[in-house]
């Protein structure tokens, strides 16, 4: 194989001025996903930094990098992170409540959008559980919420929603240990 004479044809010199706005592009992407509050904000933010990375990586001459980032870096990654998100961003309580469950549309549950509400700043969706076992805690009559975990109530309780709940006859209360 010849390898071509001309220096200049392995400079950068010419595609410098593209390169730069591009390459400016990446930290930028990448310190507004960091401070993003709400999670579901950083998935498109991801989806364009995956992108510009890969049209970096394509005029930098690197194809082979440039198709790994978009299909792993960008594509993979993204889909992973929306099914990460959705899973864990879900506080779930068995709902030991004794009149008959509502279905999860009912505007009528005052309990259940009191709590909707309380977890709204949270960015975490509510799902009342009948009938099993949930991890995080339950509901019971008189607006009664016990949860399992001492950081996650003390983290409820620190939202302004706690107040509103209390105001409403609610109550906080971590789970008692059993004794082993």
């Amino acid at each position: 194989m010849v390898m071509p004479s001309d220096p200049s044809l392995f400079s950068l010199n010419s595609s410098l001025a593209l390169l730069l706005p591009i390459s400016a592009l990446l930290p930028l992407v990448a310190v507004l996903m960091v401070s993003q509050n709400n999670p579901y904000q950083t998935l498109p933010l991801r989806g364009v930094f995956g992108s510009v990375a890969t049209l970096l990586y394509g005029l930098l001459g690197a194809p082979d990098v440039a198709l790994t980032e978009a299909l792993v870096g960008t594509l993979l990654s993204t889909t992973l992170y929306v099914i990460a998100l959705r899973s864990s961003m879900t506080l779930r309580l068995e709902d030991r409540r004794s009149r008959p469950p509502h279905s999860a549309g009912d505007v009528e549950d005052p309990e259940r959008n009191a709590l909707s509400s309380w977890l709204k700043p949270l960015h975490l969706r509510l799902q009342l559980v009948r009938g099993g076992q949930a991890p995080h805690g339950w509901l019971e009559d008189e607006r009664q919420l016990v949860i399992h975990h001492a950081h996650l109530e003390r983290h409820l309780s620190r939202q302004s929603g706690h107040q509103l709940w209390l105001k409403q006859g609610g109550s906080l209360r971590l789970q008692e240990q059993e004794p082993q």
